[in-house]
């Protein structure tokens, strides 16, 4: 991160850890909920004071030009933590809306660089590039939010020996300084 401070000296980096976080929860209640703001009514209570917190996060996603998620693949995919806090931010009215022509992203003119580690190799033309949830997932649901400059960067296979490892962990690490310098 020094390096690419020192290159970009006006830029902003804050960190929100998604382990380190209590987003708030998306039950049947909040579901509801959202439906009774999409019709122009009011909330009251715990609902109101519930959606705020949802509200508040996804505009402060929306308030950044570049995104960098860094994130292991699980099971196929991204981690929970990862998936609760979209399921948190993708909100209509904030990062997208309906239109007559269909769904239209709000987040449009930003980059996203998606720095992942991954088990086994998932590459194009691998056997398990199949089981590849992950990338698919990210550029579908920010794609939805308008963002359509997504670069990835995966380390991987880390499962295997330690010399493997650390060779798929240095390639990432130059393709991750060369990428923000």
């Amino acid at each position: 991160m020094a390096e690419v401070k020192a290159k970009n000296t006006g830029l902003q980096v804050d960190t929100l850890n998604l382990s380190d976080v209590v987003l708030p929860t998306i039950s049947s209640e909040m579901t509801e909920a959202k439906y009774v703001l999409l019709q122009g009514q009011e909330l009251n209570g715990q609902d109101k004071s519930d959606w705020t917190k949802i509200i508040q996060y996804a505009k402060d996603f929306l308030a950044y030009d570049y995104y960098l998620i860094s994130s292991p693949m699980w099971n196929f995919t991204i981690p929970y933590q990862l998936k609760h806090y979209i399921d948190v931010i993708i909100q209509p009215g904030i990062l997208f809306q309906f239109t007559a022509n269909g769904v239209e992203g709000l987040a449009k003119n930003k980059k996203m660089f998606c720095i992942t580690s991954r088990g086994s190799d998932y590459s194009v033309g691998t056997y398990l590039h199949q089981f590849d949830f992950q990338e698919p997932y990210l550029r579908a649901i920010f794609g939805m939010a308008g963002i359509v400059d997504i670069t990835f960067l995966n380390a991987q296979p880390m499962d295997y020996t330690p010399e493997v490892a650390q060779l798929s962990m240095n390639k990432a690490l130059e393709g991750t300084l060369s990428l923000a310098i």
